[in-house]
């Protein structure tokens, strides 16, 4: 289907909503301007009325006049509901008024009014009641057709209708006949495309019709450039893709790897364990201590992985509290020394200072450092803690310039002088905790004279 026979239906289907909106819109304001106009002039002529109320003769006359002159219906009600006076029926004949809803709203509010059908009359009516006290309480109501309302308003929006339908027949002329010029520029376009695809490249396009086609077929015209250059583009994301695939498979073996070991454990032992019931206890003990090992080192591997995609996901609750930081650092120094009791670990305190920090995350933070210091080195690990940084030194292997940049990235391995950072998370970990605490973590390091990770607070 061509443009313009979109625009054709397309228009006829809008024009027919907004045809009936807008028909609806103006019949219902215009009928309660209407209403509301009838409103206000009825309680003009009640308060006209309501002078000569304690003239009861004078009031019937004025009552017959009203019904002749403007047509209007005026009923007078005492405050017992009995009608005294009406301009259009025998008042004897009529029933009590007293809880009419008019007669109701009008104890309660300024006045009351309703839209209702008159047994009287036999047509629909618009009443409108208001409460005089007098030498005695009266009510005067008056009421207006409301069929006479109807007709002036259908005359009203049979006039703006025609205005509309005037109106929408002289712009889908005119917006017509510009979609017909769109179809042609589109044509044009869809050959100069149409040519792309087929490897006929074209190298000009030109239209005058508007400043948007003018844009169009200018930037078309770049465009047998621009795919030459795509091309080239798309051999280099070929080659990403596969460097990311092969990281990915990377993570892949990372994972195995790390869990393969604790699983070998776990089903080694406790294959033996099995097999064999007439095990020394002393070698049952043992087996049994390796596979709990197992079993806790899977289950840090885990939690290692979980916090790694809370953190990453912003997940991670916070729970900030003032820390006593050479408390805190020797404590979790003290727990390090239980794992490494060989190990010489010491704490210089330069500055006794107070941190506001996650003290769970912080501790994994800090403990991280050290225990990577401990793994990757020999001698004594220093940690200093002065006005600005937590430092965490070592005298090991060392980092290459080129692993620097790198270490802190997730599932990122080195293997080289024989520095494994396990799952490749540890640092990463490190890095999101101190980032969300609006630390900095600076590392500076030399191959084969050691490492200093700092956290700057």
């Amino acid at each position: 289907m061509k443009i313009h026979q979109i625009y054709l239906r397309k228009f006829i289907v809008l024009f027919a909503v907004l045809f009936l909106t807008l028909g609806l819109i103006i019949y219902y304001w215009v009928k309660d301007f209407y209403i509301s106009q009838t409103t206000t002039s009825l309680l003009h002529n009640i308060e006209l009325v309501s002078y000569d109320i304690d003239n009861l003769n004078h009031i019937n006359n004025i009552a017959s006049r009203i019904k002749k002159d403007l047509n209007i219906r005026l009923t007078v009600i005492d405050e017992d509901g009995l009608v005294v006076s009406e301009s259009h029926e025998n008042k004897k004949n009529m029933d009590n008024h007293k809880y009419r809803e008019e007669i109701l709203e009008a104890n309660s509010k300024e006045y009351g009014s309703i839209i209702r059908y008159s047994t009287t009359i036999k047509k629909d009516l618009i009443y409108v009641v208001k409460k005089y006290k007098k030498s005695q309480t009266y009510y005067i109501r008056m009421a207006r057709e409301i069929e006479t309302i109807n007709d002036k308003i259908s005359s009203l929006v049979i006039k703006t209708i025609m205005v509309l339908t005037i109106f929408f027949g002289f712009l889908f002329f005119i917006t017509y006949k510009i979609s017909i010029q769109i179809q042609d520029e589109t044509n044009k376009v869809l050959s100069f495309l149409l040519n792309l695809t087929k490897k006929r490249k074209n190298s000009y396009i030109n239209s005058e019709f508007s400043k948007e086609f003018s844009q169009i077929t200018q930037l078309l015209s770049k465009v047998s450039v621009i795919l030459t250059k795509k091309d080239k583009q798309k051999a280099k994301y070929t080659a990403k893709l596969k460097q990311s695939n092969q990281q990915k498979d990377d993570i892949i073996s990372a994972i195995s790897h790390e869990f393969k070991n604790p699983i070998s454990i776990i089903n080694g032992y406790t294959q033996t364990l099995l097999e064999d019931t007439n095990i020394n206890k002393q070698i049952q003990n043992k087996f049994l201590k390796k596979i709990y090992k197992s079993g806790v080192r899977l289950s840090e591997l885990i939690d290692t992985l979980r916090l790694s995609i809370k953190l990453d996901e912003g997940k991670q609750p916070l729970q900030y509290k003032e820390i006593d930081m050479p408390k805190f650092l020797n404590e979790n120094i003290e727990t390090l020394k239980l794992n490494y009791k060989n190990r010489d670990i010491s704490l210089e305190i330069k500055e006794n200072i107070k941190l506001k920090a996650d003290e769970t995350l912080l501790s994994i933070a800090v403990s991280n450092l050290i225990e990577n210091a401990l793994k990757y080195s020999e001698g004594e690990v220093e940690v200093i803690l002065d006005k600005s940084s937590i430092s965490i030194i070592d005298k090991g292997i060392g980092i290459s310039s080129e692993d620097i940049e790198k270490i802190t990235n997730k599932f990122y391995r080195v293997s080289s002088n024989g520095w494994n950072n396990s799952l490749g998370l540890g640092l990463s970990i490190v890095l999101n905790i101190i980032n969300i605490h609006s630390f900095k973590l600076d590392i500076k390091s030399k191959e084969n004279e050691g490492s200093t990770f700092s956290i700057n607070i």
